[in-house]
C-alpha cells in the first residue's frame, strides 16, 4: 500500500501556462506519420544502439538509402518516433536509444514486441495518446485539449492557434509554420477522400486515421471531432493513459471525475469521451486492476481511488491485456 497525500486533486494540468514551455509547430516537415515509419525508425536506433554517436549513424547521409526516402522524410520519421516516444535522443551526447515503450511495442534483444507492425488498435491508440496527451506537440495537444467546439475548419484552427501564440508571446512562430502544422495535424487523423488522383491507398496515408476521432464533413474543408464511445479502445490502454495522466499530480491518491474527463491531457479529452462512457470505464477500474483503482461515490464525490504506484512498471503490463495472449508472452518479461 502507498504512502502518500490524501484529497481529491482539482488542480489543472495546463503546461501552456509554464513560463518554460516551448511551443512546437515543426520537425514534421509536413508529411504525417505513414504506416511503416515507426518500426523502421525504432529498427535502426536498436541495431545501433550502445554506439556513443549512433545519432549520425541513424540519421546522416546514410539513411536515405537506408529508409529509400529523401532527407525530408528522414527528419519526418525521426521526428515521429520520438514524439511517439518509441526512441529519445541523448541531449548530452550524440547518442539516441530505444525506449521501453518502443521495446513493448516493436521488440527488442530477440523479443518479440506486441504489436511490431501497428497491426493492432490498442497500438494505434498508444500512439495518439502518446501525441495528443503529451504538450510537447503544442496543435495536437491543444486541439484535443482545448478547442472549445465539435467542428471546425482548416482555417479556423489556424486562426485559433495563431491567436495561442499571440496570446502566450511566443516568438519566432510564422504564419506558414502554423498553417502547415494545422494541416499535418488533419491529415494524420482525417483519411482524405478516394480520388482517381489519389486512389484509397493515399488516402489511408497516416495510420491513426483508422481511429476514426476526426472525421471530414461533406461541405468544404470541414471536420469534426467524433465524440462518444470508442469500441476499439481496450481497458488496458485506458487505464496506462490514466496512470500516465496521473503521473501529473504524483502525491495524490484520489482523482476527481471532472478531471479525468476534462483537464487538459486527461483521458477524456484526448480519447473524445462523453460523461457517460467515462462512468462506464471508470465503474469497471477495480475489476480490472485487481483493487489497485476503484471508483468511488462516497458522500457525493464521484472520484477514483488509487492504491498502486503509477511509474512505468507498473502502467507497462495493463496494455499487455489489449492484445492477444500469443502476442503478449514474450513481451511481459520486459517490465
Amino acid at each position: 500500500m502507498l504512502t502518500i497525500n490524501t484529497g481529491c486533486v482539482k488542480m489543472p494540468h495546463r503546461p501552456f501556462n509554464e513560463d518554460d514551455y516551448r511551443p512546437q509547430f515543426s520537425g514534421h516537415e509536413t508529411f504525417p506519420l505513414r504506416y511503416g515509419w515507426l518500426k523502421k525508425a525504432f529498427d535502426c536506433v536498436a541495431e545501433t544502439e550502445g554506439n556513443p554517436d549512433n545519432k549520425s549513424l541513424c540519421w546522416g547521409e546514410d539513411a536515405i538509402a537506408r529508409f529509400g526516402v529523401g532527407k525530408n522524410m528522414v527528419a519526418s520519421i525521426r521526428h515521429w518516433a520520438t514524439s511517439c516516444g518509441i526512441i529519445e535522443e541523448c541531449e548530452r551526447d550524440a547518442s539516441v536509444k530505444t525506449t521501453k515503450f518502443g521495446q513493448n511495442i516493436f521488440g527488442n534483444n530477440g523479443i518479440k514486441g506486441n504489436d511490431p507492425y501497428m497491426e493492432h488498435p490498442a497500438t494505434l491508440w498508444l500512439m495518439h495518446w502518446q501525441l495528443a496527451s503529451k504538450s510537447r506537440k503544442t496543435t495536437w495537444f491543444w486541439a484535443f485539449s482545448y478547442y472549445p467546439a465539435i467542428t471546425f475548419t482548416r482555417n479556423l484552427l489556424v486562426q485559433k492557434i495563431e491567436r495561442l501564440v499571440q496570446d502566450r508571446g511566443w516568438p519566432r512562430v510564422s504564419n506558414t509554420t502554423i498553417k502547415n502544422d494545422a494541416a499535418c495535424f488533419i491529415r494524420t487523423y482525417a483519411a482524405r477522400p478516394a480520388s482517381a488522383k489519389t486512389g484509397y491507398d493515399d488516402a489511408l496515408e497516416s495510420p491513426l486515421t483508422e481511429l476514426g476521432i476526426i472525421k471530414a464533413l461533406d461541405e468544404k474543408d470541414g471536420f469534426r471531432f467524433v465524440r462518444g464511445p470508442k469500441t476499439s479502445l481496450g481497458d488496458g490502454v485506458f487505464i496506462y493513459a490514466l496512470l500516465d495522466f496521473w503521473s501529473h499530480y504524483p502525491n495524490a491518491n484520489t482523482l476527481s471525475f471532472e478531471a479525468i474527463t476534462y483537464e487538459p491531457g486527461s483521458p477524456g479529452r484526448v480519447f473524445a469521451l462523453e460523461e457517460n462512457d467515462m462512468v462506464d470505464r471508470l465503474t469497471i477500474l477495480e475489476e480490472k486492476t485487481d483493487g489497485g483503482l476503484r471508483w468511488s461515490e462516497a458522500a457525493g464525490l464521484k472520484q477514483v481511488v488509487r492504491s498502486i504506484d503509477i511509474g512505468a512498471e507498473t502502467k507497462f503490463p495493463y496494455i499487455f491485456s489489449d492484445y492477444d495472449r500469443a502476442s503478449v508472452a514474450g513481451t511481459a518479461r520486459q517490465c
